[in-house]
């Protein structure tokens, strides 16, 4: 069964914003062990920037591998 690009990225978007939160307790997490001190902003901030780059290459990977799967059908 074909997954449609809306489909694509509404996973892509799901997993992001789970990625997202996992990656916001990380930071708070572990960033105090490396001497890394920050706000909430920053850690926002921070957590944003990589959930684009991270949307975008879940999407395009998404759509790379269905062009791989019609091209082998």
């Amino acid at each position: 069964m074909r997954q449609s690009r809306t489909m694509s990225m509404v996973e892509a978007a799901a997993n992001v914003v789970v990625g997202y939160v996992l990656a916001m307790a990380t930071q708070i997490v572990v960033f105090p062990w490396f001497g890394i001190e920050t706000g909430l902003v920053e850690h926002m901030t921070i957590g944003l920037a990589f959930t684009g780059v991270s949307l975008a290459r879940g999407y395009v990977l998404r759509r790379l591998f269905e062009a791989i799967r019609d091209r082998s059908s």
